[in-house]
């Protein structure tokens, strides 16, 4: 009987030291409608295109899914679906999906971003638009190398003062390469970029400011 008690008591002191399993992580539902949901939450707050495999890892679905759920968001979108045509589109651009204003509406958004935006740029916009002023065309990326702070936002307030323009994507990263507009010359009073003053003489060591090893 002393056997038979140690015996028990062994089973329970190893039990009672077993490692505790790993919680299950959560599943994210995969039906169609979620995953449009998240999909959708996901699309409103990118600055630029993202490929079905990113937005599929984002919002935790398999490709196919994600790839079904742009599909009918575009059909939704368009007024397919039987609803309303809407102000906004679900555009692939560069091999990446981004939601984007309707060309047909697009002087109506800057005609009210203008009046909504403050009369004087910041700093730090003043600073982001030399760098795509000399550097041009240039991505955020880049811009955001050689200032070494985030310029998402201070790109977007560009973009909405009409100072900067999407030039072109790039077709194998989907990176956005940015460019001055016309508006810019007109605000500064010249006639082309070739008017801008040599930055050079404006520093002390010489240099242009912006090393291109930087942009590599």
């Amino acid at each position: 009987m002393t056997d038979d008690t140690a015996e028990t008591r062994d089973a329970a002191d190893g039990a009672n030291t077993a490692p505790a399993q790993a919680p299950i992580p959560a599943q994210r539902p995969s039906d169609p409608a979620s995953v449009a949901r998240r999909l959708e939450a996901i699309l409103l707050v990118l600055d630029e295109p993202q490929s079905l495999v990113s937005l599929a890892a984002a919002v935790g679905a398999p490709v196919p899914a994600v790839r079904q759920a742009v599909e009918a968001l575009v059909a939704d979108y368009d007024g397919e679906t039987g609803g309303p045509v809407r102000g906004f589109e679900l555009r692939e651009v560069g091999g990446g999906w981004r939601l984007y204003v309707r060309e047909e509406y697009d002087d109506v958004v800057g005609e009210f971003v203008n009046t909504q935006a403050p009369s004087r740029l910041s700093q730090a916009a003043l600073e982001t638009l030399a760098v795509i002023a000399y550097k041009q065309p240039v991505t955020r990326g880049q811009v955001a190398s050689i200032r070494a702070v985030n310029v998402d936002s201070v790109v977007r307030t560009l973009l909405a003062r009409g100072l900067i323009t999407e030039v072109f994507t790039d077709s194998d990263t989907g990176a956005i390469h940015y460019g001055t507009t016309d508006q810019l010359l007109v605000n500064l009073g010249i006639n082309s970029l070739d008017e801008l003053p040599h930055i050079s003489p404006l520093l002390d060591d010489g240099s242009d400011g912006f090393d291109g090893e930087v942009l590599k």
